[in-house]
Order: structure tokens, then sequence, then C-alpha cells
């Protein structure tokens, strides 16, 4: 069991603690037109796999807004960002801040995400929703890097994050991904 902060409180995490090498967990999230939308496994193209609590706080918004600016720079990469906001309101979200360069997709229905990859807010004000955190997972289905920010308020390290997509798609790639 992790322990990240919120605003310096400690806050445990629960699920499968998934770290660097081992197979990403395939799992289904809910999409903004509640059709399914598979992470994890092999895909054939390199995942970023971007999970936030809500998409609704200002940390959350900007983080989204980042992934999808350099979204279109990532050759044969599949950027993802998680929540447990219902897909009404990440569908909304998504058209009032232009957010087109990436699949957004919410765990709200059983928290599988969160809960296959360790991220589930277990204790605290937060209590049900994910922890911040950055999976990049290669073609192969492998996690190449990953980030559990240690305060939930601040944002990811973008530039490792990146970096790490970018190496991940020097796996093979049948080149299918958006």
């Amino acid at each position: 069991m992790a322990i990240t902060h919120l605003k310096g409180e400690e806050v445990k995490l629960t699920g499968n603690e998934i770290n660097v090498s081992d197979v990403a967990p395939i799992v289904k999230i809910v999409g903004q037109d509640l059709s399914e939308i598979q992470v994890g496994g092999e895909e054939g193209c390199a995942q970023v796999l971007v999970v936030v609590p809500s998409l609704d706080t200002p940390v959350c918004a900007a983080e989204a807004r980042k992934f999808n600016e350099e979204a279109v720079k990532l050759d044969n990469v599949e950027v993802v960002v998680a929540s447990m906001d219902l897909p009404f309101a990440m569908g909304r979200f998504c058209t009032t801040e232009g957010i087109e360069n990436l699949k957004v997709g919410s765990d709200f229905r059983n928290k599988e995400l969160a809960t296959a990859y360790g991220v589930l807010i277990e204790s605290g004000a937060l209590r049900g929703v994910a922890a911040r955190a950055v999976f990049v997972i290669n073609a192969s289905g492998v996690v190449v890097y990953k980030e559990i920010c240690n305060e939930i308020t601040e944002e990811p390290n973008y530039d490792a994050a990146f970096e790490a997509a970018k190496e991940a798609t020097n796996t093979s790639c049948c080149g299918t991904c958006q």
C-alpha cells in the first residue's frame, strides 16, 4: 500500500501495485460517449496513461491541457486521461478546453483502473478517487515509466513522462495509434 499526500496529509492507496517492467493490466474505462476504452496490455503502440482525481480541479485541468498539447508531438503513442468524473462532465470539459488529441475516460463504474494500477485512494478526504499518476506502457504492454505524484495537488514531471513515451516507441509498432 503506497502513501501519497494531500496538502501534507498522508493518504493511503490501495489496489495492485504496478511497477516498471510489469505487464500493464488490461482494464476498461468509460468514454465520453459511454463506449468502453481499453487501456493497458499489448496495444501495438505505446500508451501514456494519465490518471487524475477529477478534471474539475485546476491542477487536473492544467495537466489534461498539457498532455493534449504534447500528444500531437508524439508519434505512435496513444494518450489516455482517466478520472472518476462522469462521462458527461468529461465531455463538457473536453469541449470547453478543446481537448482533441487524447482519449478521456472515466473509471467511475467499478474503479477497475484505479484498483488494477494501485492508485485508488483508500483514506482521507478524497477517498474513492484516484491519485495523480502517469504510466507509460510500451507497444509490448510493459510499463516502462511510472510516477505517482507524492503530493496530489502538484503536476507530474512532464519532461520525464514525454521522454519515456518517446523511448517507448522504439519497440515495434503497427502504426495504428492515433
